[in-house]
């Protein structure tokens, strides 16, 4: 992996609206030093998920330091777990974090932004269950 590039981001939601509204807002956060790429919605643009969009959206998402993959619900996170398990990334190095999706997309945008490792981006992700409104 390359040490001066950032890691990329990939948000996998059913809904290709909040896939894309949350990747504009997190490269907002990251101030346009991250990838970030959003997976939404099913193959006929419907609610759903699709490998195949995922997969591309992993290798675009990759700049030599690895991606870290947020999904939102069920078979988003199926079919992460499909394209990770069946090599669809072609070798890049990519993560699935357990994290919920808009705060641990803002926090792996702003740690990725700051010099992050994929490790540390997905550790701010997966950290963001802790932050209550309450």
């Amino acid at each position: 992996m390359d040490r001066t590039a950032s890691p990329g981001i990939v948000l996998v939601s059913h809904s290709a609206a909040i896939a894309e509204g949350l990747a504009a807002m997190a490269a907002e956060v990251a101030g346009g030093e991250v990838r970030i790429v959003a997976a939404g919605g099913g193959p006929d643009g419907t609610l759903g998920t699709d490998g195949g969009r995922v997969a591309d959206a992993v290798r675009e998402a990759d700049a030599g330091a690895g991606v870290v993959i947020l999904a939102d619900i069920g078979s988003a996170v199926l079919s992460v777990r499909a394209v990770l398990n069946d090599g669809m990334a072609d070798g890049v190095s990519a993560v699935l974090a357990d994290a919920p999706l808009v705060e641990g997309a803002i926090a792996a945008a702003v740690t990725a932004s700051v010099g992050g490792d994929q490790e540390a981006v997905r550790a701010a992700a997966e950290d963001a269950w802790n932050v209550r409104k309450l």
